[in-house]
């Protein structure tokens, strides 16, 4: 099985708690198994969200997970990116109130910090 990189808790905003996985993969099957094992977690099985996404040889994924939008952001930056078999997973629990566009910002600064992470430009 692929090995999962969680960084935990990366930003918190109004209550709002962000975090953000990965791994690598190739094949839908292994996203799947990525997020079975993410969630195997008590905590990360209860989020609110854990949006994804991934650019895989066989073309683009993403999840929304109810965050509409949420899997967008994530693929734009892996694909800027140039990164190809490797599914980023940004979680959220939900901290009471809304956040407007300003959820968007949080995807994308837990997505950096990942990219940051493995040494990939954002």
């Amino acid at each position: 099985m692929t090995e999962l990189t969680c960084l935990g808790v990366v930003m918190t905003d109004r209550g709002s708690k962000y975090a953000v996985s990965g791994a690598q993969v190739t094949t839908r099957a292994e996203i799947d198994a990525v997020l079975n094992d993410l969630k195997s977690d008590k905590s990360y099985a209860k989020a609110t969200h854990n949006t994804w996404a991934a650019v895989l040889p066989t073309g683009a994924l993403k999840a929304d997970d109810g965050e509409s939008g949420a899997g967008m952001v994530i693929l734009r930056m892996i694909e800027r990116a140039g990164l190809k078999n490797h599914v980023i997973i940004v979680t959220r629990w939900y901290g009471g109130k809304k956040l407007g566009g300003d959820r968007f910002r949080r995807v994308q600064d837990a997505t950096r910090s990942y990219l940051d992470h493995i040494g990939v430009q954002s």
